[in-house]
């Protein structure tokens, strides 16, 4: 499985074409038999509590994609601190059992985990 995380409009659903993923193979933000999942974001901020249910079917998944939220002003919402923090959970279990990490920064592909291509 790749992860790619990284900001807002940082370049990852580019970088996941450039894997060779067209965007008929893309789900955005829902969990089906589709190979890449773009949003995981969206699922956790929906359900926080929904994240050790997904990680076996995400581990499956041949492409995750997550927008960082873990940075700037704390949320004023215990539901949005909840998602945020369930958030980076998810993501740091689904990074070791990656094969890949890629972090997304300014349209360029930092690899922090794995051989890139």
């Amino acid at each position: 499985m790749i992860l790619i995380i990284g900001g807002l409009a940082s370049g990852k659903r580019d970088y996941v074409r450039q894997l060779g993923y067209e965007d008929n193979l893309i789900a955005d933000g829902i969990l089906d038999d589709r190979p890449v999942l773009y949003n995981l974001q969206d699922l956790l901020f929906s359900d926080p509590e929904s994240g050790p249910e997904l990680y076996q079917a995400l581990l499956e998944k041949e492409v995750v994609v997550c927008q960082e939220v873990g940075s700037g002003v704390i949320p004023v919402t215990a539901h949005d601190r909840a998602a945020r923090e369930a958030v980076g959970r998810l993501c740091n279990h689904l990074a070791r059992e990656a094969d890949l990490v890629v972090r997304m920064v300014c349209g360029l592909p930092v690899i922090l985990k794995g051989r890139g291509s």
